[in-house]
């Protein structure tokens, strides 16, 4: 079973690991965007899926500056809530090797943040991006091509396979400009921002999710 606060790491010859699929979100202090980010993709996982632990899915988050130990920033727990998602229980850390290796997609708020990552080594190039970069390419992947999600591992299969044709598009499909990767910081903002941060990333995270599980959001 799944920990509450996703924090749980299995080592990765496990046999529970074989059949996992992590997702790592990435920011800076592990307080705003990449709590919003973490909790917003397991409400929506939720939401398709019901357990999305039960389908190999493992949604975490880390900072590359973390405050270990942090609580969720107030305003990002208000716009979660806001949001329909729960912020209960969260509690940031430090990024580490282990992390990077262990996720199978990274998906961090900034470009900054994904070089940050990919210096780490441990061939993650290829399966870090920003999240809006992500999502710029998923939109352009045709889901008839990806694994049957009903099958058995079939959700996992399928994210492996959406990761590998995500980063295969990569040079081809360039961004329109150099803002339209980033998902900004809204660290000691009004309420107002943060709503508006957590607007761009809900919607930013619903194709992805929708790719991942072959489920559209209910509406």
């Amino acid at each position: 079973m799944i920990a509450p606060q996703g924090r749980g790491i299995a080592g990765p010859d496990t046999a529970a690991e074989a059949g996992t699929f992590r997702i790592l979100h990435v920011s800076t202090g592990n307080v705003c965007r990449s709590p919003i980010t973490e909790r917003l993709s397991r409400h929506a996982l939720t939401d398709r899926l019901g357990d999305p632990f039960a389908g190999g899915l493992v949604v975490e988050s880390a900072g590359t500056w973390g405050h270990e130990g942090a609580p969720m920033e107030a305003h990002a727990a208000t716009v979660l809530a806001d949001l329909g998602a729960d912020p209960a229980g969260f509690t940031g850390r430090e990024l580490l090797d282990e992390h990077v290796i262990r996720a199978d997609l990274v998906l961090t708020a900034t470009r900054d943040h994904r070089a940050q990552v990919i210096s780490m080594g441990h061939s993650a190039g290829l399966r870090t991006f920003t999240l809006k970069e992500f999502t710029r390419l998923v939109r352009a992947i045709d889901p008839a091509t990806l694994p049957d999600p009903e099958r058995a591992g079939g959700v996992v299969e399928r994210a492996r396979a959406l990761v590998q044709a995500a980063a295969a598009l990569r040079g081809w499909l360039l961004a329109p400009n150099a803002e339209a990767d980033e998902v900004h910081d809204p660290y000691g903002a009004p309420i107002t921002f943060f709503r508006s941060i957590g607007a761009e990333i809900d919607q930013a995270l619903d194709p992805v999710v929708t790719a991942l599980t072959g489920v559209p959001a209910r509406r």
